[in-house]
């Protein structure tokens, strides 16, 4: 029976067993290896993008909240509560498309192969990050958000699935481990452009920033070029596709949750993925408005300051007393509501650009610090896999994921910490993705990998969707506090605690081939 197959032998396992890993690859094995990486690194990239332009999309797209008692004055807070909000809702439905084109792409996968798969969804979340950049109010960018990530949910599935499938078994959990780990580089480079068109607006630019980002995004459809002229179908597929009987059942969600084994693993599974994914995007991709809540400040004050010596070396007296009452008015209680229009134009054209591009800045260090430490955390968790196991290895670092993501949103407040505690919590947060890399195709059969590791991945960002909507909850909860956004993080931080009730039910596959 098709539903109770168990763990086999296979010449593979026995073809090779001294020496290093790697001495097992050919070109090809490489070559697989490197499409695989590109094309999560790209897809990478775009979520990344996304997480560093949101707060300054939101702040073009949402037009500002006039305050009750005087319709021609900003109420601050309540306009910084509806661009958050506004963000929260944005990533929501990404995810949402995520999960969606995750489930339908994961079982495409199975069912047309895994190369031709992965190059329709590389056309799609490049084509759909291209046109986010001409977005013209929130509405019409959380549609080409939610269509980005129809392309990116179905793009990792298959991925892992021609990789797992493709490498010799000795090396697969090592090649695994790197797939994920290369996709930091996809969001150091999201930093890098985040970073460059920072200093750029400091100067002034033509369009906003975020706007180029996403211009940028859609620069890896070239990608899927290569894909369609190099890339084979694993073996392993092609003889199950070839199978009159399995045919049938290839990528059938029938199959998977209607036989016991694999619908175990698969709700399991689900469980397992929620938690790490609800913790990045509910949590940790919020990071980088934490820091520019912590910094703004700071910033502000350096900012001015700068401005106002450069104004006197200029014996501009206008200048002068322009930046003067807005030093005065960004230490006093009422704020900037009560300037003059004329000082008001003057911070908008002279103060703003350098202030917001100094944001933008730090925001990509913290992008930079983060993915400095998942890259090591992500190839950590396969060699702690490899050595202890799957199980026990997810339980260490959802324990270490949950700690120093409460520390990060609790105790940052400082320049320096960005450069400690971020790569700290990008090691343990992100680590768990190079876990469900190496796990969830070792979970279930060929007929049904790309379709089981989908929907342990991207069922879970169904729910996950909810996590930035509960996090708006609770920043609206929390909103007579001085910085919601801490509370509502620290609060979010238990999610990493679920994922420790369900390992104890998974199976562990350290040192067993994949099953067929």
């Amino acid at each position: 029976m098709h539903g109770m197959e168990e763990f086999k032998t296979s010449p593979e396992d026995l073809a090779s067993s001294s020496g290093p890993w790697y001495r097992d690859m050919t070109r090809y094995h490489w070559f697989v290896l490197l499409v695989a990486a590109l094309g999560w690194l790209f897809d990478c990239l775009d979520q990344q993008l996304f997480v560093l332009s949101r707060p300054a999309a939101m702040k073009d797209l949402v037009p500002a909240v006039m305050s009750s008692e005087d319709p021609k004055v900003v109420d601050a807070k309540a306009t910084d509560l509806a661009r958050s909000q506004a963000g929260n809702t944005a990533t929501a439905l990404f995810l949402a498309g995520w999960a969606t084109g995750g489930l339908f792409f994961g079982m495409m996968g199975d069912r047309i192969g895994r190369a031709k798969t992965m190059m329709i969804t590389i056309l799609m979340y490049s084509a759909f990050t291209g046109l986010s950049s001409i977005a013209t109010n929130v509405w019409d960018f959380s549609l080409y958000r939610f269509l980005t990530g129809l392309g990116v949910g179905g793009e990792f599935a298959v991925g892992v699935a021609l990789v797992a499938e493709v490498m010799p078994n000795r090396a697969r959990t090592v090649a695994l481990s790197l797939l994920q780990a290369l996709s930091a580089f996809g969001n150091i480079s999201a930093a890098a452009i985040n970073l460059g068109l920072g200093v750029a607006e400091e100067h002034g630019l033509p369009t906003s920033p975020w706007r180029i980002m996403f211009m940028i995004g859609a620069v890896p459809a070239l990608l899927a070029l290569v894909i369609r002229r190099n890339l084979k179908e694993p073996e392993r597929w092609q003889q199950a596709s070839h199978d009159d009987v399995v045919k049938k059942q290839l990528g059938s969600y029938r199959e998977l949750l209607g036989d016991p084994r694999w619908r175990k693993n698969a709700l399991l599974g689900l469980v397992l993925a929620c938690s790490g994914v609800i913790g990045l995007w509910a949590v940790g991709f919020f990071a980088p408005d934490l820091i520019r809540t912590v910094q703004r400040k700071g910033l502000l004050a350096e900012v001015l300051n700068e401005k106002l010596a450069d104004a006197k070396a200029e014996n501009d007296t206008a200048k002068i007393g322009h930046i003067e009452a807005l030093i005065a008015a960004s230490q006093s209680k009422g704020g900037m509501e009560a300037l003059p229009e004329e000082t008001k134009a003057f911070q908008k054209e002279n103060i703003d650009p350098t202030f917001n591009g100094r944001l933008t800045r730090w925001a990509s260090y913290t992008s930079f610090m983060t993915n400095f430490g998942a890259f090591f955390g992500i190839f950590g968790f396969g060699l702690l896999a490899q050595w202890f196991g799957r199980r026990p290895t997810f339980a260490i670092f959802l324990v270490l994921a949950f700690i120093s993501t409460a520390a990060v949103f609790w105790y940052l407040n400082e320049f320096w910490q960005i450069f400690v505690m971020i790569p700290i919590m990008g090691f343990c947060q992100l680590s768990l993705f190079g876990g469900y890399a190496i796990y969830f195709p070792e979970l279930f059969p060929t007929r049904l990998r790309s379709t089981g590791t989908s929907f342990c991945y991207n069922v879970g960002r169904f729910v996950a969707a909810i996590g930035p909507l509960a996090k708006s909850w609770l920043e609206g909860f929390f909103k007579d506090t001085p910085e919601p956004l801490r509370y509502a993080g620290v609060t979010m931080c238990f999610v990493f605690v679920i994922g420790l009730f369900v390992l104890p039910f998974l199976p562990e596959t350290k040192g067993k081939p994949l099953p067929e």
